[in-house]
């Protein structure tokens, strides 16, 4: 029997002399499959991924030329460019700072962390890109009974502006209710603005927001799937949850906008999430990555003054924004969470909604514990994704040999994504420490040196490891079904698209 002459050569020969035997509709797709894959291969090489990733997008489309351009185009993009505000300049025209400059209030601060502390307040300045800055108080709401009636309380009392910003928003009772909120602050003459991913709110349609808008307020996707404006994006997504009131307050977190995210949803049940409340200087450096986002929606710029209140009450406590996002060549994130584990002296405490490491964290976290740091990961055993689950234990028996305590929450979806550093630092944030989080999603977190709110987040997750968590043994992660580990072994290619 003679050989096969390759699909490639015979569609060489069937575009050359489509009268030889070989039928229209099969040389066009030859021609497809040729147009398709020698298009999109240098297109995957100009990326720039990493090698293994390269490798992988090229194979997928040679081997599945009309499936593998389509996937390529909806799950291969991992940067985009977008026309960003860059108001750091006006803003310090006006006598505003912004950006890098830090204020006078962060500067006495500085001075009296030891030279260790100063060191790596520097450093995780110089990789945001948002300097440290001060605050005066903080708030930590554990879940939706405390988040919910405290940002309610935030709106009925703005003044001037709200700016709301969320990646999922349910038309449920929870819904509802904060969107009267904002309703009742329009009518009264308040600035409402309110931006949400695309994507994340598929079910969730623009009328419902029509009274708000009639009202005065303003509403904008943030639209990552935008094929005319920033090409194919649609695995980008906007996972951010800021809210700013007046320039003052900022809440920032895990909370989405429903009454799941409450534990008050039967078929999901009870429901665990941490924001915080944040008030003083730094609320304008979160205005400014809220209006980063607004004017990538709607090219409105936020540059008035009355956005950025200058704050006359004593500063006491550091704040550090990290905000980070597929439009940065650098994962800003991870080289925070990174620089945060090689600093820590005697702890680390880490809750993720979804653990799914990149090699870098890993390493660092591998690294922490083997110095004799407490390092503890707690994972929630329950997830609206279950194959995120199958995924993060896949790297469960190397974490356990260099010494990280694992922990599964049990009580119900952790949905955290908070920390503890040492005595004095907490992180709290939109970040999941997942491939999606730390490099395709933009996300925002806040890293606090306020040695009161990391006691009262060290009393609440003490109480996750030794009471709601079930603690991971290494031996008996070892005698696990095999089936599990096969599950764990196929699903991990998969870690960046789920």
């Amino acid at each position: 029997m003679p050989n096969s002459p390759g699909i490639i050569p015979l569609a060489i020969r069937a575009l050359a002399k489509p009268s030889e035997g070989v039928t229209s509709p099969w040389s066009i797709v030859c021609l497809g499959y040729l147009l398709t894959s020698w298009a999109i291969i240098p297109h995957i090489f100009s990326r720039n991924k990493q090698p293994v990733s390269t490798l992988a997008w090229i194979w997928a489309v040679i081997l599945f030329p009309f499936i593998g351009p389509l996937f390529y185009f909806v799950f291969g993009t991992e940067r985009m460019e977008r026309k960003k505000l860059r108001a750091s300049r006006e803003l310090a025209a006006s006598g505003i700072r912004a950006g890098n400059q830090i204020s006078h209030h962060s500067r006495t601060l500085i001075a009296t962390l030891s030279e260790g502390e100063r060191a790596a307040v520097e450093a995780l300045s110089n990789i945001n890109d948002y300097a440290v800055s001060s605050a005066e108080a903080t708030r930590l709401l554990i879940g939706g009974k405390q988040f919910f009636p405290a940002l309610c309380e935030r709106i009925d009392e703005a003044r001037d502006h709200v700016h709301v910003e969320f990646f999922i928003w349910r038309d449920d009772p929870r819904g509802r209710e904060l969107r009267d909120h904002l309703l009742q602050a329009a009518r009264r003459g308040v600035e409402i603005r309110v931006l949400l991913d695309q994507i994340g709110c598929l079910h969730l349609s623009r009328s419902f927001f029509r009274e708000l808008v009639a009202a005065g307020g303003k509403f904008a996707w943030f639209r990552t799937p935008h094929p005319f404006r920033n090409q194919w994006t649609f695995n980008l997504r906007n996972h951010r949850k800021l809210q700013v009131i007046d320039g003052r307050s900022a809440f920032i977190g895990g909370m989405n906008m429903g009454w799941e995210y409450a534990g008050e949803d039967p078929a999901i049940g009870p429901w665990r999430d941490i924001q915080i409340e944040i008030t003083g200087s730094v609320a304008k450096k979160f205005q400014m990555i809220f209006a980063d986002d607004w004017f990538f929606a709607t090219e409105e710029k936020l540059l008035d003054g009355r956005y950025y209140p200058a704050r006359t009450q004593a500063q006491r406590l550091l704040v550090q924004p990290m905000p980070g996002g597929p439009d940065s060549l650098d994962d800003s994130i991870q080289m925070s969470l990174v620089h945060l584990l090689n600093s820590a002296r005697h702890r680390v405490w880490l809750t993720a909604g979804y653990f799914v490491p990149k090699e870098p964290l890993l390493s660092a976290l591998e690294l922490a514990a083997s110095r004799g740091v407490d390092v503890r990961v707690l994972v929630s055993a329950k997830s609206q994704h279950p194959l995120l689950i199958y995924v993060g234990r896949s790297f469960y028996d190397e974490l356990l040999r260099f010494g990280v305590k694992i922990f599964e929450y049990a009580k119900g979806i952790d949905h955290a994504k908070v920390g503890l550093v040492d005595d004095q630092w907490l992180l709290v944030g939109s970040t999941n420490f997942d491939i999606r989080s730390l490099r395709l999603n933009f996300e925002v977190s806040a890293l606090i040196r306020d040695p009161e709110r990391a006691a009262e987040l060290e009393s609440t997750l003490r109480q996750d490891f030794e009471q709601d968590s079930h603690r991971i043994d290494l031996e008996e992660f070892r005698q696990r079904p095999r089936t599990e580990r096969w599950k764990e072994s196929l699903l991990r290619p998969l870690a960046p698209l789920l």
